[in-house]
């Protein structure tokens, strides 16, 4: 059996990582791209930053900053119009997760035409769209390097999960000083988000040697960091530690997928409007209780890796510690209940079929350890209140 890795053509990483802009703009042969980025971006100076990096160098970017969190085909219909109407080369990617998501699903519309739900999974979307050069500033997603997008599809309220080679960006800059301005709650949430991936990747059915040794290598980073930055967001060792961490979580899940918490957690964002990261952490601590019994030893790995067990300790011993330690990761990083978030119990109870039903088309509770029916799915949901 082989297993395909599939990454960006171009990786640069460490401090001033996103000023190599121009150079790789010249390297791909691409002179007129466009900035796709969020409001947030402009007014912190990082896109005004890009664009002074282009200029250096005698190019230009047009900006489309109207980018929003969890990203609709509403939302990305006006970028789609102005990289169609303007003659664009490429995509410069500036932002989390929802920008680069965003970025990646323009890239397609622009250049293939149709609609968002015509590259839905399970489709595998092997055409290439404009190329893409992201630039990430969280610590989070792994957007950078991975084959995903999702796109909320705001008809039917369900967040459509779109895989293939298609939406791989060229490039990857991963610049860790763009993070440093980053408040404690996103810090958190994407935090959180990034080593749901890296442990759903080491416990997924689809797991390899390959991604293996990035998901193990993206916990022993994250797992002591994630505090460090939550309470000093200043602390550039741990920034620096977050984001390749966050990097390699997203090789890791890229290449093994992600498995029943991403399933289980689209479908809350998609209803609710949760943050990503968020709705990943409401469940990760029951959900992992639910697999552990599949993946003993799988789950006790990601315990030593993260730091919270030692090898002396037995699966089990390891296992209760990491149980432990997400429970106390969310209570320190105040991760909310939904009823905390504002959720209405009612609608939440009465959604929970729907939701299972969706969590269980998107494809990813099938690579779980432990695969759960719908009713299991919906128990599960109960229990987050």
């Amino acid at each position: 059996m082989t297993n395909q890795v599939i990454l960006p053509r171009i990786m640069q990483l460490g401090a001033g990582a996103s000023e190599a802009i121009p150079n790789v703009l010249s390297s791909l042969g691409c002179s007129r791209p466009l900035l796709i980025t969020d409001k947030m971006m402009v007014q912190l100076g990082y896109a005004a930053r890009i664009q002074d990096t282009l200029t250096a160098s005698g190019l230009k970017a047009d900006i489309f900053a109207d980018t929003v969190p969890e990203p609709t085909v509403a939302s990305i219909q006006a970028g789609v119009d102005m990289a169609r109407s303007g003659d664009y080369d490429s995509i410069i990617a500036l932002g989390g997760g929802s920008p680069i998501d965003s970025a990646k699903a323009i890239g397609i519309l622009a250049k293939l035409g149709g609609q968002m739900r015509d590259y839905k999974f399970p489709r595998n979307v092997t055409e290439t769209g404009l190329p893409i050069i992201a630039v990430p500033t969280t610590a989070g997603t792994g957007s950078e390097v991975t084959r995903f997008t999702i796109i909320t599809d705001e008809q039917n309220e369900e967040k459509m999960l779109c895989v293939g080679i298609g939406f791989m960006p060229v490039a990857a800059l991963v610049d860790y000083s763009l993070t440093l301005s980053l408040p404690a709650r996103v810090t958190a949430d994407t935090g959180l988000d990034a080593l749901t991936h890296a442990i759903e990747a080491y416990v997924s059915q689809k797991a390899n040697l390959y991604s293996n040794s990035q998901a193990l290598a993206a916990m022993r980073l994250i797992g002591p960091n994630l505090r460090r930055v939550y309470h000093d967001g200043s602390d550039q060792e741990a920034r620096e530690a977050m984001m390749l961490g966050s990097t390699l979580a997203g090789v890791a899940f890229s290449s093994a997928s992600v498995a029943l918490v991403h399933g289980m957690s689209r479908p809350i964002g998609a209803f609710f409007h949760v943050p990503h990261g968020l709705s990943n952490a409401m469940l990760l601590p029951s959900i992992t209780a639910f697999s552990i019994p599949a993946a003993a030893e799988r789950y006790a790995d990601c315990a030593r890796a993260m730091g919270v067990a030692s090898e002396q300790d037995s699966a089990e011993q390891a296992n209760a510690k990491l149980l432990a330690e997400l429970r106390a990761l969310n209570e320190e990083l105040q991760v909310p209940t939904p009823e905390q978030f504002g959720i209405d119990r009612e609608r939440f109870f009465e959604l929970m079929p729907t939701m299972a039903q969706q969590a269980l088309a998107s494809g990813s509770p099938g690579n779980n350890p432990r695969v759960p029916t719908v009713e299991q799915m919906v128990e599960l949901y109960s229990s987050l209140w």
